[in-house]
């Protein structure tokens, strides 16, 4: 038996780096890509053609990214092993027209994406970052990675009926933040300074993909330093994890047996339905012209496919201290316990026993220990990628994950163990 798995500072050490460089979804496969090329991996256009040479490849689409590994002799048919997971989080996106304000403040228009915990957005220090659009097609990273704008909470001298009935967030009116002083609202302004800050000829920027972030880092917590708070753990721990497994993997000296894939996609957070969701076209896509390129036929595809393992990766539920009553009873997955195995008989989640037995068989190679979660009956369960992998490609899925408190926060907390964990149990289940 291998030594067991032990905490690797260095590891989650460039989780940290990882995060605070990942504010957007078009930065964090961005940043995942950078990571594959150093470790020998390439770009192919997916208007290309495609060649069945082995080695390393990806594709990038937007705020997702498909890599995958093909080993040397690697046949038509062999099938594929896949970690999925997603690039979004829940946050606050600027509208069409940002430039608004009243009574001498200057604001930017924002609507509410995903879930998040309206709350953990007052009175944080807010960055801008995303995707700036051209006039001839092509697109820019932006990143204002300062206080630049803050959603200010009303004065509880404004509103006493706090203190008995908790707050209440309007999400037109509440949450939109303000950036600066100025009774004249000029439309413009926002991407004007956007273009400034990124080197961009004034009047370029014809289109934008942008959002919010907090701009305090990642940081240990704890006496110990036992704990790790930070922002889009959900679900950025999981890419980060996946993109370090699937580099390990085609960085090793002996050969995979099948073909090792990463698959993180955008829109997880609102339903998975766009061109670089889930439930999109894109990793059939590219499953389907690895096949193809490497000499196969529609038969070969067919056996590739059910021979083909998912781990959908996704952050899950810690059991918290002070709610404990919101959790199963018998089910209290613990921080820096190792990964999760999320189980709902309703399909929530893609787990069955078999695949219970996949991640077990995973887990024992890494010398791993790992967990089951499954939500209290009386609470309604969330999902993930995975139902929507095997319901849309026939793809044998089982979804894990790590365990963590304040989910949908602007800030959120897990053990600092438990990210080395996933990424030595995600790096055993590729090797397989």
């Amino acid at each position: 038996m291998t030594e067991p798995a032990r905490f690797d500072r260095g590891h989650t050490d460039d989780l940290m780096t990882f995060l605070a460089a990942s504010p957007s979804p078009y930065h964090a496969v961005a940043n995942a890509a950078e990571r594959l090329e150093k470790a020998g991996f390439r770009q192919v256009a997916e208007t290309d053609a495609w060649d069945g040479t082995s080695g390393g490849k990806y594709v990038l689409r937007g705020g997702a990214i498909v890599a995958w590994y093909v080993p040397e002799g690697a046949a038509p048919h062999t099938p594929f092993r896949i970690v999925g997971a997603h690039t979004d989080s829940p946050n606050l996106r600027v509208k069409p027209l940002p430039d608004s304000g009243a009574h001498g403040w200057r604001q930017v228009a924002v609507e509410i994406y995903g879930g998040p915990l309206l709350n953990s957005w007052l009175d944080r220090d807010l960055g801008i970052a995303g995707r700036l659009t051209l006039r001839d097609g092509s697109t820019r990273l932006v990143n204002v990675d300062r206080p630049l704008l803050r959603v200010p909470q009303l004065a509880i001298h404004l509103d006493r009926s706090v203190t008995a009935d908790g707050l209440k967030l309007d999400k037109q009116r509440h949450m939109q933040p303000v950036w600066g002083l100025g009774r004249d609202v000029r439309d413009g302004d926002l991407i004007a300074f956007l273009e400034e800050t990124a080197g961009i000829p004034a009047g370029e920027v014809t289109g934008w993909d942008l959002m919010t972030h907090s701009v305090e880092p990642p940081a240990y917590l704890g006496r110990d330093h036992e704990l790790l708070a930070g922002p889009r753990m959900d679900n950025l721990l999981s890419v980060h994890a996946g993109t370090a497994a699937l580099a390990a993997v085609a960085s090793a000296s002996s050969q995979p047996a099948s073909i090792p894939v990463l698959a993180a996609f955008d829109h997880e957070e609102n339903g998975s339905q766009s061109d670089t969701g889930a439930d999109g076209p894109l990793l059939g896509n590219v499953l389907e012209r690895s096949v193809f390129a490497r000499g196969g036929s529609y038969e070969d595809r067919a056996r590739a496919f059910a021979g083909t393992v998912c781990l959908s990766s996704d952050t899950g539920h810690a059991v918290h201290p002070n709610y404990a009553e919101r959790h199963d009873p018998t089910h209290h997955p613990r921080v820096n316990g190792g990964p999760i195995l999320k189980v709902n008989v309703n399909n929530r989640y893609a787990t069955d026993g078999s695949g219970r037995a996949e991640f077990t068989a995973a887990c024992e190679a890494a010398d791993v220990p790992f967990q089951s979660f499954v939500s209290n009956n009386s609470m309604p369960c969330g999902t993930t990628i995975g139902p929507i992998t095997a319901a849309r490609h026939g793809i044998r899925t089982v979804d894990i994950g790590v365990a963590i408190l304040s989910m949908h926060s602007v800030r959120e907390l897990c053990g600092a163990d438990d990210p080395f964990l996933l990424a030595s149990a995600l790096t055993a289940f590729l090797e397989r």
